[in-house]
């Protein structure tokens, strides 16, 4: 499903809720989000009223770490077409980084 306004529209209008996710090819936006929350990030996110949850899985000879920050729209600068999502509350972040295990040395 790709993210487009129609389809938070439509989703809003049936009495649902979305997670849509922010691509590149939302441009300004996603440049937007992103420069957002590398600023927060470098400043230890001081000041914001954010919600973080890390979990770290091992398995199948890798290590996965996640990374889950999630911020109210309201703590954001306006958003570029911001009005054109419905029910827009909520942007996450979710980091996710993979080793994978050498057997041979025994270690990452």
């Amino acid at each position: 499903m790709g993210t487009q306004t129609a389809i938070a529209v439509q989703i809003k209008q049936d009495g649902g809720e979305y997670v849509l996710a922010l691509k590149g090819n939302q441009g300004k936006l996603n440049q937007q989000v992103e420069a957002w929350f590398e600023q927060a990030k470098a400043n230890g996110f001081a000041g914001i009223d954010y919600s973080y949850h890390q979990i770290v899985e091992t398995g199948h000879h890798r290590i996965e770490n996640r990374q889950v920050w999630a911020v109210s729209v309201s703590q954001l600068p306006p958003l570029h077409r911001q009005n054109h999502w419905l029910g827009l509350t909520t942007v996450v972040m979710v980091k996710r980084t993979r080793q994978l295990w050498n057997k041979t040395t025994n270690q990452c």
